[in-house]
């Protein structure tokens, strides 16, 4: 593995912290870029169309999408209204939507978790519910906020990788436990993008684009929790630095290229 630590992007989201509004990203998605991606963090503020795409484009490695407690807005999959109440970021909408579908292209590598795995369902089309527990023959896939963070985050169920998957050849295992913290999940899947692992009620846990040039892989649950202590979220990450260093050889051998020129 080469020594070189990659720039990795974590777009924030934008919350309030009485009594200013604040960019923010949760330190365990930061700790896992860190220590098992092993890439340096760089946090990415959600300035929507304001964000220069191309020139972060050509400063990162990679970007990790994150979860949330805000859902992505409906609007943007031609979806109904939320109930009211309901948490929405549309500075991070506004940010993580273009942004994913313009790093995606340039063959950036890109990693999406949960919130981010929604978004990227969302940049090819796809469709999502807003309450998974609520569809005919779906799971309850809510964590239970009473508990300690310790058993919200314990493996909940089980998921399918999809045999000769991508998932697959990474874990090396037919079927993995996972935890489950979310309410919205895939009503149609995107087009371009192929099904990496299923829970047993039939919902869409993983997927990748097809065509990508470089990893973009998304999944439902968080592999970023404690990651060190779960040998599969490590291979995950793991996988994603790779692609984030190569990435980066990549770019130095075309800056050093276009130099000698």
């Amino acid at each position: 593995m080469s020594s070189h630590k990659p720039i990795i992007g974590i777009p924030a989201c934008r919350k309030r912290i009485e009594p200013h509004m604040f960019h923010a990203v949760g330190e365990k998605y930061v700790a896992a870029v860190a220590n098992a991606a092993g890439g340096v963090p760089l946090l990415i503020p959600p300035l929507g169309g304001s964000l220069p795409i191309g020139s972060l484009l050509r400063s990162v490695d990679g970007l990790l999408f994150t979860g949330s407690p805000s859902n992505v807005e409906p609007h943007h999959y031609q979806g109904e209204a939320s109930e009211e109440g309901t948490l929405h970021d549309p500075h991070r909408d506004a940010t993580t939507l273009p942004l994913m579908s313009a790093a995606i292209a340039a063959g950036v590598p890109v990693f999406a978790i949960c919130r981010g795995f929604q978004e990227m369902n969302v940049v090819y089309g796809g469709t999502l519910h807003q309450k998974v527990q609520e569809q005919p023959g779906n799971m309850d896939h809510r964590e239970d906020p009473s508990k300690p963070l310790e058993l919200q985050y314990a493996a909940a169920h089980e998921v399918r990788l999809s045999e000769g998957g991508l998932l697959e050849q990474m874990l090396g295992a037919k079927a993995i436990q996972v935890n489950s913290l979310h309410s919205q999940g895939i009503d149609r899947l995107g087009e371009g993008l192929l099904v990496e692992a299923t829970a047993p009620d039939g919902m869409v846990e993983s997927f990748r684009v097809a065509d990508a040039p470089s990893f973009a892989l998304a999944v439902q649950w968080h592999p970023e929790w404690q990651v060190l202590k779960n040998p599969q979220s490590v291979a995950l990450f793991e996988a994603f630095g790779n692609a984030c260093r190569e990435r980066a050889r990549e770019t130095r051998k075309d800056d050093i290229d276009t130099a000698v020129v």
